[in-house]
């Protein structure tokens, strides 16, 4: 279980962090299940669908935290989708209960050690920085008690007939080039692009805005729009970790926007198992990119007021 602190790791523990994180994906892979589509709306899963969000601030967690947050909600049958740190209950007058215990979160950033910073005052380059990732706890609101009760209200779902008209206002007000129509959906990068076949040639309709997302995803990534590189060839790494990021775009967007997500290609999964094996950093990466894009793409949405999120690069030593 998780434990409390605040220090820097070294560069072992530093990938045994991230090792944890990607052997956990890689397990629920293995295992047919995929992290970031949770059985939302089943028996197995007591929380709505939501993107997980600060119960103090009011934050949403973004990148591989969400994952990290929402496999907790699943694991331990959790009924909202808030958090809080041990010290934030407190301070809303209320407590962790005894013998709960938390989740790890993570937060990234980066320094300059002091042998470099006087490399680069001798030699007037630029100085080199070292990434490092800190761990936090955090507690789920229901292991809490005493908060005020605005803290555990669950937000309703969206009332039936008002999701799909909201996808289709968000796809026309990024601006993309969209087009609908053939029988495969895909985004063409040369040309900027995206192709979607009609709705109508989806067994479920609703399956046709979860592609478009992931198709938005991948248009997000544009050298004018989110920059990401989008060269990777087919069986490629790079076209595999492009693949999860867009498939963590969609589901971000759907969580956000009420509709459950699904996996769109589920026979990529043995190539996503093979990419994150030979790299323990890709599914954070991707996972961060991600969270980047489904801001970009949800604040397009009409009268949208957006809360900036706990991103794995914010300090999170309060707000985490």
């Amino acid at each position: 279980m998780a434990s409390y602190n605040r220090s820097a790791r070294t560069g072992a523990d530093r990938t045994n962090l991230y090792d944890d994180i990607t052997n956990k994906i890689i397990g629920e892979l293995e295992e047919g299940r995929v992290p970031w589509v949770q059985p939302w709306g089943t028996a197995a899963a007591k929380a709505p669908l939501a993107m997980p969000k600060n119960a103090a601030t009011g934050r949403g967690y973004s990148g591989i935290n969400v994952l990290i947050l929402w496999g907790a909600v699943i694991q331990h049958g959790f009924p909202g989708q808030s958090w809080l740190t041990f010290r934030q209950a407190l301070s809303l007058g209320g407590n962790v209960r005894k013998g709960e215990h938390g989740t790890t979160v993570v937060y990234a950033d980066r320094f300059v050690p002091d042998d470099e910073k006087k490399r680069a005052r001798e030699t007037g380059e630029d100085a080199h920085t070292i990434p490092f990732l800190k761990r936090f706890t955090v507690f789920n609101a229901a292991q809490c008690e005493g908060l005020p009760e605005d803290v555990n209200i669950v937000a309703p779902p969206p009332l039936p007939g008002l999701v799909e008209p909201k996808v289709e206002a968000l796809i026309k007000a990024t601006g993309i080039d969209f087009r609908i129509g053939g029988n495969r959906a895909y985004y063409v990068p040369a040309h900027d692009y995206i192709q979607v076949p009609p709705p109508q040639a989806y067994f479920e309709p609703i399956n046709w805005h979860r592609t478009a997302l992931h198709e938005i995803g991948h248009a997000s990534g544009a050298p004018h729009r989110l920059n990401r590189n989008l060269s990777g060839s087919f069986g490629s790494k790079l076209y595999s970790v492009e693949e999860i990021t867009a498939e963590l775009i969609s589901a971000f967007c759907c969580a956000s926007l009420g509709i459950v997500p699904t996996v769109r290609h589920a026979d990529y999964i043995g190539s996503w198992i093979d990419c994150l094996r030979e790299d323990n950093r890709a599914i954070v990466r991707a996972a961060s990119h991600a969270s980047k894009a489904a801001d970009w793409i949800l604040s397009f949405l009409p009268g949208q007021e957006q809360t900036s999120p706990i991103t794995d690069f914010d300090d999170e030593r309060e707000a985490a």
